[in-house]
């Protein structure tokens, strides 16, 4: 199977549905960030510390990575930055592309594979900003190494990832209020899922996900190069069970060493 390629149409679906993560910044929060009163999120709903950006964004090079949907980018285009947004669904790009033209910014719009960055020439951004999304896709560690390569040196990462311990509960019990532990770390959507059933889920345009290990998350980044220095933790935002107990979302700022 053709995950990248599933993926892609599944967001683009995503998109016509009217995802929350694919619902673009408003205008008044483009005019704020013009003014250099901004904020962004790489989880769900913590704002990256302001201090983990330079203290100006004026021609800072960006690359905001599996981040279309018109949330990310447009804000740092138009707190001054230089972005580039890339991403595998051609209609989260259509977002931003709304949101510039509407609000008369400068963005670059590059659909792609996160694993394969190979539009980019090597130290070609200062920051790399990902939103949740590593989940997509089977080898994170070549998404890992591939924003080591583009980013030049001193660069720095800001990622959002999932807590390995939101996969190993059965899904649908844990919306319904039960802790039901029934899969393993690393593993994927269609691995516990029943033949008859994976035909029916890959035509409904469904995405297909990875439980990651911390290992891989964490170390991974490490061992590409890079140098942690800023972590963080998000949940749902009260919305599951589990956000009673622990975070299910981490975020990670990282330099280039």
């Amino acid at each position: 199977m053709d995950t990248t390629q599933q993926n892609s149409t599944a967001w683009d679906q995503k998109v016509e549905e009217g995802s929350k993560y694919t619902k673009p910044v408003s205008r008044e929060v483009i005019e704020k960030a013009k003014k250099d009163e901004w904020s962004i999120s790489v989880t769900t709903e913590k704002q990256v510390p302001r201090h983990w950006f330079p203290e100006s964004l004026k021609d800072v090079k960006i690359l905001c990575l599996a981040s279309g949907g018109g949330q990310q980018a447009p804000v740092l285009a138009a707190a001054g930055a230089d972005v580039t947004v890339t991403d595998i669904s051609k209609k989260q790009l259509e977002q931003d592309r709304n949101v510039a033209d509407r609000d008369g910014l400068s963005l670059r719009v590059v659909q792609g594979d996160m694993t394969d960055l190979s539009d980019f020439e090597d130290e070609s951004f200062d920051l790399i900003v990902n939103p949740v999304s590593n989940l997509f896709v089977k080898d994170v560690h070549l998404v890992w190494k591939e924003a080591y390569r583009v980013l030049s040196r001193g660069g720095v990462l800001i990622t959002g990832f999932t807590n390995p311990l939101l996969w190993i509960f059965d899904d649908e019990k844990e919306r319904e209020g039960i802790l039901d532990v029934k899969h393993s770390v690393p593993s994927s959507t269609l691995d516990y899922m029943p033949e008859s059933d994976v035909e029916a889920y890959i035509k409904s345009n469904q995405t297909i996900e990875y439980a990651h290990t911390l290992e891989d998350q964490i170390q991974g980044q490490i061992d590409a190069g890079f140098v942690l220095n800023g972590f963080y933790e998000d949940d749902f935002g009260g919305t599951r069970i589990l956000d009673k107990h622990i975070k299910t979302f981490l975020a990670t700022r990282a330099v280039k060493a």
